[in-house]
């Protein structure tokens, strides 16, 4: 049991006592779960913790002795880590020569990755204690006990949920520097109403939302200061719409000064995850008024599968979903990025294509296609004996094969869910994406069939899946159109041509050099093909980041 706190003695010295850590996969995500902690140290550990409390993040390329020899030399009493599927490998690295060089120095562990099947890892029989599920209140309680002295204390620890209003909001953690370079991760709720089996949010008993007029004054505190792109990170954006409604119409009523010059770039962008099968007309009616670049929708289909869906406890009505997103397209000017599950129990090669063709059909922006993990403590485990899933036992514990899915056709997908990246997602072949996809008039194909067997292809002739040159891949675009999909070089050459150089690149493919020669220095700027690019896809972000962001969104994707 921990006792109440009394304020921590003065130090003499400016180090911290107590550092929080992370490993970020990029240097532009900023880590919402330690900010929460470290605004919440003084509220739920004591007077003066915050003030001895220091963060610290990482990304997991650096080398874990130079990140060792970053925290070591910072002196602290405690250290609390972040795991998370994208970091448990690197963090596990560190912490092994933490305990090596230091083992004095206690070690807290939290996170989703930690939260379950605590006994089977590693990295928590080498840390001294794990906090499982919210660190809110927990993380400052335990650190107060360890500053204070010896005392038992157990080391699982259940993580205690305390009423949202009891925590503090974690946004004036965010320093100016992360307001400038890096993006920026808000939550109006936490929490989630559905059980998708494939998911960690499935295990929460419903969503919990922040008091509003509170959150939006949170909202408006860090828009003063200079931040122009917010991520929320619900899992449900638009489960109430009153919330809604509201959150959108603050950032309608920030873009409208900017709207005023047509040829202005919006100033602004938000990035939501919404339930796809519910868009009441409120919202519509909104979400219009947005223009390009400033809004994007994050829709997770997963899959078309009314038997797939139903066995994994996913809700979804197919019908109004299509609709929904046939909506975004065609009269909105929202980034629409829909995100779909190779790998569920029972899918079929043949009705997960079905499902990839009726999705692109609806025409998103981009289609996120992901692969089945079996993420820690996810109910999708109660299928794998039936349905003989074999999963990855290394992160991120990416499905092998099942009873409906064989290995090689799962090594087949994990390439195309590659190249699709590269090629369709890209925003750099809109119109070669088309030939390929499409096919020529009078002679419809399937989209997945038509990817599939150019994945297949692309394999064969190169053998590689990363590293491909721009021009590389024009050049092997070109051979396989006018190849195996017999189409004529004219036509192709000129709409490779038109790609390439909307992409702003100035380098020659072998199959453009004459027509580039003969086009002379007329490449666009790469800077205004960027802004071509954005167009495209209905534009991310006005300053750049579109490429940063649509990244970080594939890896939460993946991740989760």
């Amino acid at each position: 049991m921990i006792r109440s706190a009394a304020p921590l003695p003065a130090t003499s010295t400016t180090l911290p006592r107590v550092v929080l850590a992370t490993l970020n996969a990029k240097y532009i995500h900023a880590s919402l779960g330690l900010r929460c902690l470290l605004a919440n140290m003084d509220r739920h550990g004591g007077e003066g913790l915050r003030a001895v409390t220091q963060l610290r993040e990482f990304v997991i390329q650096q080398r874990p002795t130079q990140i060792v020899e970053e925290l070591l030399a910072l002196n602290p009493q405690v250290i609390g880590l972040g795991i998370y599927i994208w970091n448990v490998v690197e963090t596990t690295q560190v912490l092994r020569l933490l305990k090596a060089l230091r083992p004095d120095i206690k070690v807290v562990l939290g996170g989703p990755e930690v939260s379950h099947e605590v006994e089977a890892q590693e990295i928590c029989r080498l840390a001294d204690h794990v906090i499982t599920g919210w660190g809110d209140v927990s993380f400052p309680k335990i650190c107060r006990a360890l500053l204070e002295g010896p005392q038992p204390l157990m080391k699982v620890i259940a993580g205690e949920q305390p009423p949202l209003d009891d925590l503090a909001f974690p946004y004036d953690e965010y320093t100016d520097a992360d307001i400038a370079k890096r993006l920026l991760y808000v939550e109006a709720s936490r929490g989630c109403p559905f059980k998708c089996e494939f998911c960690l949010s499935a295990l929460d008993k419903t969503a919990w939302a922040f008091e509003l007029d509170a959150f939006m004054a949170e909202m408006d505190a860090l828009y003063q200061r200079g931040a122009r792109n917010f991520k929320f990170v619900d899992r449900t954006f638009n489960l109430k719409v009153e919330h809604s409604v509201r959150i959108l119409q603050f950032f309608l009523d920030r873009l409208q000064p900017a709207m005023e010059d047509a040829s202005a770039a919006p100033n602004l962008f938000v990035h939501f995850e919404v339930v796809p099968d519910s868009l009441p007309d409120r919202l519509k009616k909104l979400i219009v008024q947005f223009p390009a670049g400033s809004l994007q929708f994050e829709v997770g289909i997963q899959s078309f599968n009314p038997e797939v869906q139903q066995r994994i406890s996913r809700k979804q009505d197919n019908l109004k979903t299509a609709d929904n997103l046939r909506w975004l397209v065609s009269q909105s000017q929202a980034h629409v990025h829909a995100d779909l599950i190779f790998g569920l129990p029972g899918e079929t090669l043949e009705s997960f294509a079905a499902g990839f063709d009726r999705l692109y059909a609806l025409a998103p922006h981009e289609i996120q296609f992901g692969i089945l993990k079996r993420l820690r403590g996810t109910p999708i485990a109660r299928h794998t004996q039936d349905f003989a899933m074999v999963y990855d036992p290394q992160t991120p514990y990416t499905i092998l094969q099942n009873s409906t899915i064989d290995f090689a056709t799962l090594q087949r997908i994990q390439r195309f869910a590659r190249y699709w990246d590269m090629i369709a997602n890209s925003g750099r072949f809109l119109r070669a994406r088309s030939l390929l996809l499409d096919g020529v008039e009078g002679s419809p194909v399937s989209a997945f069939s038509a990817f599939l067997s150019f994945s297949d292809w692309l394999w064969q002739r190169t053998g590689k899946t990363h590293e491909f040159a721009l021009e590389k891949l024009v050049d092997l675009l070109f051979e396989h159109l006018t190849g195996p999909r017999a189409m004529a070089e004219v036509p192709v050459r000129q709409t490779l041509l038109a790609d390439y150089q909307a992409s702003g690149a100035r380098a020659k493919p072998k199959c453009l050099a004459e027509l580039l020669q003969a086009a002379g220095p007329t490449l666009t700027p790469a800077g205004q093909a960027r802004a071509q690019r954005q167009s495209r896809h209905v534009s991310q972000h006005v300053a750049g980041q579109a490429d940063l962001l649509r990244t970080e969104i594939q890896q939460a994707a993946a991740a989760a």
